[in-house]
């Protein structure tokens, strides 16, 4: 299709709101409102170490305040934040709160819920993002991304304008209205589902504005690809080491295939390789530390690629249960994620459930294997 004829995500977003006439179009305006954070995000990355685009990219009455905290600080993960993470969300942040269309936002970066300012109209919805996931890949400039996750309001906090609590954000990831991705590589690009498959849009800077490039993304069933950090091997349970097992015997093993490994340690970008051309990604449950259940955050994180990942006919699950269907405790929580091509899922699913199983397919592989206990 020639691209002067390729839909932009306005008119996109248009579309999908004709399905339902009764919509008021807050969803619409909201999505666009997350797609220009991207934008702003992206142009920043692509500058890199070039010139001083920190301080030009915040709002004048911010940029004091921010340019004396800039980086360097633990955050609630108990990570140390980067420059760009505390722009990135602070960009997230001015971008979304005037409109209207948000009661709160929660963010990997900040411990509490954001309020919306009394400044300014309350909305029906909440976004819970994670403003640049893999940002310790940029110093040596791999891809990094954006997750956004978008719920509805609990009736109450609509209907009484009050603050949003922790407790309104802890929501199962099924209930989420609308989750996607931007990815900040070669290309912007901008990954979608209001619930209704998939889409993907590349940003034209010529335009500047996303245009439809991928309609109706699917995820392969079927692969001979698998992602997973194998210098943690040494911590996987069982049903994890068989299923890395069998993969690395090829032909010669159970699965009589070769497969391939990557590994990029970028969320985003290892999600967009899985939707793009199929594959499984592992971040398991381990047992590295006891304390944690797993790695990667459930709401704003596994939540939003599981809900992408499932409407594109993959399956995103904890290894043990649907990822989409596990009810948060806590806001920053953490859980195990494997997701991908829904065949290969299902096999570790199935691994997990047949722990004596699991035990002997460990054994059978103990001397070949690459990662013997």
């Amino acid at each position: 299709m020639p691209l002067s004829h390729r839909w932009t995500l306005t008119r996109w977003l248009i579309e999908e709101r004709r399905r339902y006439p009764s919509a008021s179009g807050e969803l619409n305006a909201l999505i666009l409102d997350i797609s220009l954070a991207c934008k702003a995000i992206a142009r920043i990355v692509a500058f890199g170490d070039l010139g001083d685009t920190f301080g030009q990219a915040l709002p004048a009455a911010k940029a004091g305040e921010a340019a004396a905290t800039l980086g360097g600080h633990i955050n609630v993960q108990g990570e140390v934040q980067k420059p760009l993470d505390v722009l990135s969300n602070e960009i997230f942040i001015r971008m979304n709160e005037w409109s209207g269309h948000l009661a709160g936002m929660a963010s990997e970066e900040m411990e509490l819920p954001r309020q919306i300012p009394e400044a300014f109209s309350r909305g029906k919805y909440l976004l819970v993002f994670d403003p640049l996931d893999g940002s310790s890949n940029i110093d040596v400039n791999v891809s990094v991304g954006s997750i956004f996750s978008i719920l509805r309001a609990p009736q109450d906090v609509i209907d009484s304008g009050r603050d949003v609590t922790e407790a309104d954000f802890l929501q199962p990831g099924a209930t989420q209205v609308a989750a996607g991705y931007a990815l900040y590589g070669p290309t912007t690009m901008l990954v979608l589902t209001v619930g209704n498959g998939v889409a993907g849009f590349t940003l034209n800077p010529n335009l500047g504005e996303f245009v439809l490039t991928h309609a109706e993304i699917r995820v392969p069933a079927d692969t001979r690809e698998f992602a997973i950090n194998t210098s943690n091997s040494r911590f996987w349970e069982p049903p994890v080491k068989r299923y890395v097992d069998e993969c690395l015997a090829g032909q010669t093993g159970p699965r009589a295939k070769d497969f391939n490994m990557r590994w990029i340690a970028s969320m985003v970008a290892e999600a967009h390789r899985i939707l793009m051309r199929g594959g499984v990604f592992m971040y398991p449950r381990d047992t590295k530390d006891p304390a944690k259940p797993g790695r990667l955050r459930l709401l704003y994180e596994a939540n939003p690629i599981g809900f992408v990942v499932e409407q594109a006919g993959g399956r995103a699950s904890t290894g043990r249960q649907p990822v989409l269907g596990v009810v948060p405790s806590q806001l920053h929580q953490r859980i195990g994620l494997v997701f991908g091509s829904r065949n290969e899922v299902e096999r570790i699913e199935r691994y997990h459930q047949e722990p004596a199983a699991s035990d002997a397919g460990m054994e059978l592989f103990a001397q070949r294997g690459l990662f013997r206990n």
